[in-house]
């Protein structure tokens, strides 16, 4: 039996999932860890990443042992997502410079301004780009020591496998790509280095497709993963890729006019084109799917941290009160009771902002809760309000597509932690997208099983394309569809109108709630 090991860095777990040779689940493990807001940014410890990485080793090895009878000590193929951007600056001798500074920093809006008007092109504050430059105006002493920058899911192939290498994908949210050269752009890159004198081939890893050589796991890299040394080193490893590449792997939208949203902590919808936009909009990222196709984002930067707040306060008071009800069963219950609401949430209105939000204009975010004196406080209302808060800036962002360019759209994949309580996040996401959301079983694997199946990838597909590996891969999945519900849309349209006037309060609060 074949085994394939794909390991996700998320915002909030780290997952490990082994699959076999017809690309099945045959045991996982995880690791809850938590960012930390340090001196002003938001940052991970990087030894909380191997003891987190070791951690999801382990209890993935424990997994296989339970069922296989035998432990783990073979690997056919071995790949590494994480979270995608952020900022990871290294000297000559491999030392990191600075705390790593993550996706979810919004300190760069002057960098990432500069850049897109000089490019001509959309720089998010979140692209790595864009913190390198903001550290140049800062003046920081450490960037005269720059020899390497790179992503999180890059740093850990690299001291996997020693290869300083990044998939397209998760390159393309470093850097502008080229997508018929398949590298960053020379005309941007060289208009960098006229602006800073830093030539970003130099600085930024070497890109790699879908189904490159990126190295194998060394005997230092196994010292790094498995803390028992049983794993056996010189393992193939696929070019390591960022989150959105492996949704869109794990929901097999790689092709063209084939898009998915990813939901959890933030939310993002990936929509691969046919061509290119017709203007420059600020809204939207152009990234690459793992084999180099051009691909619109809307990204947002809060989904379910506000609404996993609130549903851990319901389940502090049902334990007060002696009630014993696990975590699956008191969502499940929570998002159905969400269905019973009102279409436009009662009056109410949520803003789930843990930090800035550029698509509304935000810098930084304060969660908040408003409702008029006479507005309902029920249950049902405030958990639908409570789902809407959390995909109402990607509505937003997505009618640039939709309405602006005329993008048209036959179906979403839906994947991620909103989507776990069958039919209610769907359901909720097609009425505010105004487009069908299709969910597959495989959806709950995420991105771990999207960076598994690259790994297989780097194996099985030679001589077959990306798009035609994944059909293969998918021709027996199973999914379900939910068409968007006339009332629903029609009561998230009143809730949205609401919400942009209310962005107002959420300003305002940004503004005077300080710490």
């Amino acid at each position: 039996m074949k085994n394939y090991l794909g390991i996700e860095l998320g915002s909030t777990r780290i997952k490990a999932v082994l699959i076999d040779e017809n690309n099945a689940p045959v045991a996982s493990g995880n690791h809850d860890w938590e960012n930390q807001f340090i001196d002003g940014y938001w940052t991970y410890s990087l030894d909380d990443v191997w003891a987190g990485l070791q951690h999801a080793y382990v209890n993935l090895a424990a997994d296989y042992q339970s069922k296989r009878g035998e432990p783990l000590i073979h690997l056919d193929g071995l790949g590494i997502s994480a979270m995608m951007h952020g900022y990871l600056a290294f000297d000559a001798q491999g030392r990191l410079l600075m705390p790593f500074r993550t996706w979810r920093n919004t300190t760069t809006e002057q960098a990432a301004a500069k850049l897109t008007e000089r490019f001509g092109f959309n720089i998010p504050q979140r692209w790595s780009v864009a913190h390198l430059y903001q550290a140049i105006l800062n003046g920081e002493g450490h960037v005269k020591s720059i020899a390497a920058v790179t992503t999180l899911a890059g740093y850990v192939h690299w001291r996997l496998s020693g290869q300083n290498v990044l998939g397209v994908g998760d390159a393309s949210g470093m850097f502008p790509i080229d997508s018929r050269t398949m590298t960053y752009d020379a005309a941007m890159a060289k208009s960098f280095a006229e602006l800073t004198g830093i030539e970003i081939p130099a600085i930024f890893p070497p890109v790699l497709a879908a189904g490159d050589d990126a190295g194998s796991l060394t005997f230092e890299g196994v010292a790094l993963l498995d803390g028992s040394g049983k794993l056996q080193p010189g393992v193939p490893m696929c070019p390591p890729e960022g989150d959105a590449g492996t949704g869109m792997v794990a929901t097999n939208s790689v092709a063209a006019r084939t898009g998915n949203v990813s939901a959890g902590t933030s939310v993002f919808a990936m929509i691969v084109l046919e061509q290119a936009l017709s203007k420059l909009h600020i809204e939207i990222d152009m990234v690459t799917t793992p084999d180099g196709l051009p691909v619109a984002m809307v990204h947002c930067n809060s989904c379910t941290s506000d609404l996993d707040a609130w549903v851990k306060l319901f389940g502090e008071a049902a334990a007060m009160m002696g009630a014993k009800i696990s975590k699956p069963q008191l969502y499940d219950a929570l998002y159905f009771e969400a269905l019973k609401g009102d279409a436009d949430g009662g009056g109410l209105m949520s803003f789930n902002y843990y930090s800035g939000e550029p698509i509304t204009g935000l810098e930084a975010g304060r969660p908040l809760l408003v409702r008029l004196p006479e507005s309902p406080m029920t249950l049902a209302d405030f958990m639908r309000v409570q789902l809407y808060s959390t995909m109402a800036t990607l509505s937003i962002g997505m009618e640039i597509l939709t309405v602006d360019e005329g993008v048209k759209l036959e179906e979403l994949l839906g994947h991620g932690g909103l989507f776990k309580t069958p039919g209610v996040g769907q359901r909720l996401m097609a009425a505010a997208l105004k487009v069908p959301v299709s969910v597959r079983e495989s959806a709950a694997e995420g991105g771990a099983w999207g960076i598994a199946l690259l790994a297989a990838y780097r194996v099985q597909g030679v001589g077959k394309s990306l798009p035609a590996f994944l059909n293969i891969v998918f021709s027996d999945s199973k999914s379900t569809r939910v068409e968007p519900d006339a009332a629903d849309v029609a009561g998230f349209e009143i809730f949205i109108e609401r919400y942009r006037m209310a962005l107002a309060i959420e300003k305002a609060a940004v503004e005077f709630l300080d710490d």
